[in-house]
């Protein structure tokens, strides 16, 4: 039995843990075995950059954590090297994590995740993970409603053309003193 000290630091990690889970949307499951001290700073460096909690976690905390948090049923992933990936953004976690299982092929392996605290099973994740990133998206956004007034644009200099006025505004001529 541990002694009291290790204990209550333990509840402490499990409490912490479990709090973050609770006010995260989405998690990722990882098992990073074999990863290299460089892959796995890469890894961080991305994380941090898209605001995504990365943490290597012990199973029987994280299963704590889970368990305080209605996430019971993620406790079978629950073997070997666990890693955790939180973030507020449901497609963040699941892209970064998804492209590293992609680049490290069977070093770095997707067990599973939740999401609105649900679990979800690994094609839900990888479907995620397909969503561009919200910057992109925005962009695809403004591109689409700035669309139909650029052709708009277009279209009327074309015909002001047609009807032989000059391609660019003429600036008025300085009044006679």
């Amino acid at each position: 039995m541990p002694n009291a000290k290790v204990l209550s630091e333990k509840q402490a990690v499990v409490a912490q843990l479990s709090e973050k889970i609770q006010n995260a949307t989405a998690g990722v499951i990882v098992d990073y075995k074999g990863i290299t001290v460089e892959e796995d700073t890469a890894l961080r460096r991305e994380c941090r950059e898209n605001a995504v909690d990365y943490k290597v976690v012990k199973n029987t905390l994280l299963r704590f954590a889970f368990n305080n948090t209605g996430l019971s049923d993620l406790n079978d992933l629950l073997n070997g090297t666990t890693s955790l990936a939180l973030c507020d953004d449901p497609v963040a976690p699941a892209r970064i994590m998804n492209d590293y299982a992609k680049k490290l092929n069977e070093k770095f392996e997707i067990k599973g995740g939740f999401m609105d605290g649900k679990p979800v099973d690994l094609e839900t994740i990888k479907s995620l993970a397909s969503i561009p990133a919200l910057p992109v998206l925005q962009a695809q956004v403004l591109g689409t409603m700035l669309a139909p007034i650029t052709g708009l644009a277009v279209v009327l200099k074309q015909i002001a053309e047609k009807q032989g006025a000059p391609a660019e505004a003429t600036e008025e001529a300085p009044a006679a003193e």
